[in-house]
C-alpha cells in the first residue's frame, strides 16, 4: 500500500492528512497557532510559528498512520491563500510576519491604484476586484516599510512567496523557490490569461520581478522533502490554493459543478471549464486549476466570516462553550424571531466588496435571547452563500441544482438544512470532510502516478443530501430580510 501526504496549512491551525491509494483518511493531526492582530483591522501570523506546526503536524500524523515512510508516495501542499511572507533567500528568515488574507491595512493603497485608473486593468488581466485581501499592495507595503527591502528585493536577495511558496522552499532540500498557477492567480499581479507574471502590474506598484517565484503546474514535482523531517526524502508533488484543492476534491471536474467550503470564511468555485467568464456581479474570474499546461478556471465568491463567527460566539461573546453546541442551541428555539447577525468583522465580500462594512445584529427586541444571536448567526453563513450562488447563476447562465459542501461546519446539521431551505436545492455533504486534503493529495498522486483522471472522479463519495423543506415565500421573505440587514451595515467604517 502506498500513501500520499497532504499538507493543509490553513488560517487558524496546521493539519497534516495521510491518504491511502483508496483516498481514505487513515490519519490526521491538526495544530492551532496564535492569531496577531497589532493594530484594529490587522492580522498577522508568525512566519516560525507557521512552519513549525506544519512540520509537527506532518510527523504526528505519520506516526498516528504507523506506516512506513518509504511507503508514502508524495506530499501535496494546500494552504490559506493571499497571505504574504517576504524572505531572505540565503537564509530563509523572514523579514516581517506573514501578512494574513484578512488584513485590512493596505486599503489605502488599493485605493490609490483605483484612483490611478487601474481598477479596470487589474479586473482584465487578474480576473480579481482591486481589494486589501490580496497579496499585490501587502507586498507593496512590505517592501514600503522595511528599511531597503526595495533596493534588496533588486539584487535577488528577498524572495516573495503566499503560504504554499513559503513552505516548499523552508520543506524543500533544494530551496525552491515556486508557487503554483492558483496560489498566483491570487496575487493581483499574475496574468490569468498569459499565466505570467505581469509587468504592468508590477511596475504600478512597485515590486522588482526578482523577488517573484516560479509559476508551476498543480500537479508536479517541485523538489524533495527534507531529510531531516521524516528520515528520508520524499516527492512534493503537489502545490493548490486551498478552495481550488478542495474543488478538484469535491471531483468538481465539469463546468457548472459547484462546491461552497465553510471553513473560517466561505468560499465558493464553480467549475467553468476552458474560458474564463468575466462577472458583472461581483465575482472573482480565477484560475481553477492547471495540469499539464492546461487551465481550467472557476468564478468564486469570498465570504470573509463564516466559521470565524461561531469562534466569535465561542470566545468574544461566551454564549457558547463549542463550535458543535450550536447546532443544539439553534435548534432550541422555532426561529430567529426576525433577529439577523450581518458577519462583517472584516468587511464585506462578494458579491457587496464593501472594505468598510462592519458587523451588526439587527431586530433585537426585549425577548432577543442567546439562542436567537446564535441561530441567526449560523443562518448568517447560509445567506452569504445564497448572495454568491445566486451571482454565479447569473454570471454563468447556469443554474446549479445542487451545492457539494465541506469544511468545518459542514458537519453543523442545522446549517446545512437550513442551507438547503434558503437555496431551495440540494446540499450535498461527501464522505471526506476534509476535501481540501483530500484534493490536494488527488494531484499529487496524480503526479506521480498513483491515479489517473478516470481513478480521481470514483475516489469522491456522498455521504449525505440535504433535501429543502422550506415554503417557497418564506424563504423569499426571509432572504429580503437579510438583505435589509446587509444594507445597515454597509460603509459603517468610512469617516
Amino acid at each position: 500500500m502506498r500513501y500520499i501526504v497532504a499538507l493543509d496549512q490553513g488560517t487558524t491551525s496546521s493539519r497534516a492528512v495521510v491518504f491511502d491509494e483508496k483516498g481514505t483518511a487513515v490519519a490526521a493531526h491538526g495544530i492551532e497557532f496564535e492569531q496577531l492582530y497589532p493594530e484594529p483591522g490587522w492580522v498577522e501570523h508568525d512566519p516560525q510559528a507557521i512552519l513549525n506546526s506544519q512540520i509537527e503536524a506532518l510527523r504526528a500524523a505519520v506516526s498516528m498512520a504507523g506506516i512506513e515512510v518509504r511507503d508514502i508516495a508524495a506530499i501535496g501542499i494546500t494552504n490559506q491563500r493571499e497571505t504574504t511572507l517576504l524572505w531572505e533567500r540565503e537564509s530563509g528568515r523572514p523579514l516581517y510576519n506573514a501578512i494574513v488574507w484578512q488584513c485590512r491595512r493596505t486599503a489605502p493603497l488599493v485605493e490609490r491604484l483605483k484612483g490611478d485608473g487601474l481598477g479596470n486593468v487589474i479586473r482584465e488581466k487578474t480576473g480579481l476586484i482591486p481589494d486589501a485581501y490580496f497579496s499585490g499592495t501587502k507586498l507593496q507595503w512590505l517592501l514600503d516599510q522595511i528599511p531597503g527591502a526595495r533596493d534588496r528585493a533588486r539584487r535577488g536577495e528577498l524572495c516573495f512567496g503566499t503560504v504554499d511558496s513559503f513552505l516548499t522552499y523552508h520543506l524543500s532540500a533544494g530551496r525552491a523557490h515556486v508557487t503554483d498557477a492558483t496560489n498566483a492567480a491570487r496575487t493581483m499581479l499574475f496574468n490569468i490569461h498569459q499565466q505570467e507574471w505581469d509587468d504592468l502590474l508590477l511596475m504600478a506598484m512597485d515590486i522588482p520581478k526578482e523577488l517573484m517565484p516560479q509559476v508551476v503546474d498543480n500537479a508536479q514535482v517541485v523538489g524533495m522533502l527534507r531529510k531531516d523531517i521524516l528520515g528520508r526524502e520524499i516527492p512534493i508533488a503537489a502545490l493548490a490554493g486551498d478552495q481550488h484543492a478542495a474543488l478538484f476534491g469535491q471531483a468538481c471536474f465539469a463546468p457548472g459543478m459547484v462546491k461552497n467550503t465553510y471553513g473560517t470564511g466561505c468560499f465558493m468555485l464553480m467549475n467553468t471549464g476552458t474560458q474564463p467568464v468575466r462577472s458583472q456581479n461581483n465575482l472573482l474570474t480565477t484560475v481553477a486549476w492547471r495540469l499539464d499546461n492546461e487551465v481550467k478556471y472557476a468564478l468564486e465568491g469570498s465570504v470573509f466570516v463564516a466559521g470565524a463567527a461561531v469562534q466569535w460566539l465561542r470566545d468574544e461573546m461566551g454564549l457558547v462553550k463549542s463550535a458543535a453546541e450550536t447546532d443544539q442551541v439553534a435548534r432550541s428555539i422555532p426561529d430567529s424571531a426576525n433577529v439577523y447577525v450581518v458577519p462583517a468583522f472584516t468587511g464585506l465580500g462578494a458579491p457587496y466588496w464593501d472594505m468598510y462594512g462592519r458587523g451588526a445584529i439587527i431586530g433585537l427586541t426585549r425577548g432577543t435571547g442567546r439562542a436567537h444571536v446564535v441561530r441567526a448567526t449560523l443562518e448568517s453563513i447560509a445567506y452569504q452563500t445564497r448572495d454568491v450562488l445566486d451571482a454565479m447563476a447569473l454570471d454563468s447562465g447556469l443554474k446549479p441544482t445542487l451545492l457539494r459542501v465541506d469544511g468545518g461546519a459542514s458537519a453543523n446539521d442545522f446549517l446545512m438544512q437550513f442551507q438547503a431551505d434558503i437555496l431551495g436545492s440540494q446540499v450535498i455533504r461527501p464522505a471526506v470532510i476534509e476535501t481540501t486534503a483530500m484534493g490536494v493529495a488527488m494531484l499529487a498522486g496524480r503526479a506521480v502516478g498513483l491515479w489517473d483522471d478516470k481513478q480521481l472522479a470514483s475516489l469522491w463519495k456522498p455521504a449525505r443530501t440535504f433535501e429543502p423543506a422550506m415554503e417557497q415565500l418564506e424563504r423569499e421573505r426571509l432572504y429580503r430580510l437579510w438583505q435589509r440587514a446587509v444594507e445597515r451595515a454597509k460603509g459603517w467604517a468610512q469617516e
